[in-house]
C-alpha cells in the first residue's frame, strides 16, 4: 500500500502541474515556483507532515518538498537563534541539494553541447 500511496500523492502532483501548464499561459518556471509556494502553504497549516506521513517519498520527491523543507529549516534555527534565524535557517537545510545541483549543472554544460 505504500507504494500506491506514493504513487497517487506524486502522481497527483504532477497531474495538477499539468493541468496547469495545458490550460494556462504560465511557463514551467512559474508552475516550479508555485509548486514551492505551494509546499510552504501546505506546510505553514502542518498538512504536509501528515502527507509524508501518509505517502512518505511521493509527498518528499515532488518540489512541494522543497517548500517544506524551506519553511521547516527557518522555524527551527529562528527557535534557536532568533530572527536572524529566519534567514540562516535555510542555508542550513538545502545548503546541499543547491550544492549538488550546481556541480552536476556545470558538469553537464561542459560535457553535452546545445542544439543549434
Amino acid at each position: 500500500m505504500t507504494f500506491l500511496y506514493a504513487f497517487l500523492c506524486c502522481g497527483t502532483f504532477c497531474l495538477i502541474g499539468q493541468i496547469i501548464y495545458e490550460y494556462t499561459k504560465l511557463t514551467p518556471g512559474h508552475i516550479t515556483s508555485l509548486f514551492v509556494i505551494l509546499g510552504v502553504f501546505l506546510d505553514s497549516f502542518h498538512f504536509y507532515d501528515t502527507l509524508i506521513a501518509y505517502a512518505q517519498a511521493g509527498a518528499l520527491l515532488p518540489i512541494t518538498s522543497f517548500g517544506h523543507s524551506l519553511v521547516h529549516a527557518s522555524l527551527m534555527k529562528a527557535n534557536e537563534i532568533g530572527v536572524l534565524g529566519i534567514f540562516t535557517g535555510i542555508f542550513d537545510r538545502v545548503a546541499s541539494g543547491l550544492a549538488l545541483a550546481i556541480v552536476l549543472g556545470t558538469i553537464c554544460a561542459f560535457i553535452f553541447r546545445p542544439k543549434s
